[in-house]
């Protein structure tokens, strides 16, 4: 089981109701790790995108289609992944 470390944050009250319907089986703390991780994985992603760019000139059409293949490809295998509850990332809060 990962370690876990309560923290606090202030969020919108009706962000806050909304996450709180649609959390509730995994629970909220599950649901914002999950939502945090995502945002991390897709701030690096753009980090390396915009790198390579720099580094090798903007994508072709081509390059560009298949890059967002991939990612849907991701985003699927994340949503599965969701769904068989695979992230342990506690339940209070």
């Amino acid at each position: 089981m990962a370690t876990t470390k309560k923290v606090t944050v202030t969020i919108p009250a009706d962000l806050l109701d909304e996450i709180r319907g649609e959390a509730a089986e995994r629970g909220l703390s599950a649901y914002v790790a999950e939502a945090l991780r995502f945002k991390r994985d897709r701030d690096r992603l753009r980090e390396l995108s915009d790198w390579l760019q720099e580094e090798h000139g903007p994508l072709s059409e081509e390059e560009r289609t298949a890059a967002f293949e991939e990612l849907e490809d991701l985003d699927a295998e994340h949503e599965r992944r969701r769904a068989a509850g695979k992230h342990d990332a506690g339940e209070a809060a």
